[in-house]
């Protein structure tokens, strides 16, 4: 399989595609809404909250740390984890501008 040309796309189109990839995993959509129940930092485990292994969580953690849609610090040998509120806000306008686009009467088919 090629390599996804993004040079040919705008810097907006990457970005949505990017948090279209992110979001679309059920997991990733589960962390973040349980960050979003506990409104807090959690430095505990995830495992039992959403019943994968702790490899898989990791990873999930990191595409979600990766993109910006949540940050962690480290405390003693546990990495705490919240929303990144900021970077939420930009996705959310970005998507939002997407998704809207349809606002516009069109008179195809």
């Amino acid at each position: 399989m090629g390599l996804t040309k993004t040079e040919k796309f705008t810097q907006n189109q990457n970005s949505i595609a990017t948090y279209a990839k992110v979001l679309g995993h059920p997991a990733r959509v589960a962390i973040l809404n349980h960050l979003f129940k506990i409104d807090s930092c959690i430095c505990g485990d995830l495992v039992e909250e959403i019943g994968l292994a702790q490899a898989t969580i990791s990873q999930h953690l990191r595409e979600l740390k990766q993109i910006g849609l949540i940050k962690g610090t480290i405390e003693g040998t546990s990495i705490c984890y919240c929303i990144d509120t900021d970077n939420w806000k930009k996705m959310k306008t970005e998507l939002s501008l997407f998704l809207n686009q349809d606002n516009t009467a069109n008179n195809c088919c």
